[in-house]
């Protein structure tokens, strides 16, 4: 897979300094950096890109209006938040958004080119620690619906998937814990994405505990 990256930071000893570590990825076809969200929604009306990597904070638009508006434009781009902590108001808002998950600026160089590639290949990233976080803020969210009926439309098989969706378990630990194969886990998990209506994982776990699949402890 050949990956088209934008790089949106306001500091420019940051963007320089991811843009070498993608370039020397093989995996990484091309990398162009923009100093804002102004500029990076001008960039992907005007070229063609798999994943943007947002910084979530910058001054005049914000990495959360950045990533709405590109989505709206480019529906197809994956959208990869990079921020200073491991989860705030601010990377959740991205994600409720349509962003693909996030990683912290001080991810190593191997993990911001995995990212991406796994990314533009459809998944999502979000470190599992940062699970139980999440949950923190959708708990204020909307009451959760009725869980059987929410349910019914996944079947039994699906239901056990989603829930280990919904803790952040990747494909091999769901494999191991429901003893499948690779492949029959991936087709689960495009059925629960597709009949749930969601874009990735992530949005399994923000949908899991609005509508009461999984209920957030304490």
């Amino acid at each position: 897979m050949s990956v088209r990256v934008l790089i949106v930071d306001d500091q420019e000893l940051l963007r320089t300094a991811i843009a070498l570590t993608l370039e020397r990825d093989p995996r990484i076809a091309a990398v162009v950096t923009v100093a804002s969200g102004e500029a990076a929604i001008e960039h992907v009306r005007a070229h063609a890109v798999d994943v943007v990597l947002m910084d979530i904070r910058m001054p005049g638009m914000d990495g959360i209006a950045a990533t709405r508006e590109i989505l709206r434009v480019r529906p197809g781009i994956r959208v990869l938040i990079l921020t200073t902590f491991d989860l705030d108001e601010y990377v959740y808002a991205a994600i409720r958004e349509g962003a693909s998950g996030f990683l912290t600026k001080d991810a190593t160089p191997a993990a911001l080119a995995d990212a991406a590639v796994a990314v533009a290949a459809g998944e999502a990233v979000m470190s599992p620690r940062a699970t139980t976080a999440l949950m923190g803020f959708v708990r204020g969210g909307a009451p959760a619906a009725d869980p059987e009926r929410v349910l019914a439309q996944l079947s039994p098989r699906e239901r056990e998937v989603a829930r280990a969706l919904a803790t952040g378990a990747s494909n091999d630990d769901i494999a191991r814990r429901l003893f499948l194969s690779a492949n029959t886990v991936k087709t689960h998990v495009k059925a629960v994405l597709a009949k749930l209506g969601v874009p990735d994982r992530v949005h399994v776990v923000i949908w899991a505990y609005e509508n009461g699949l999984l209920r957030p402890r304490g």
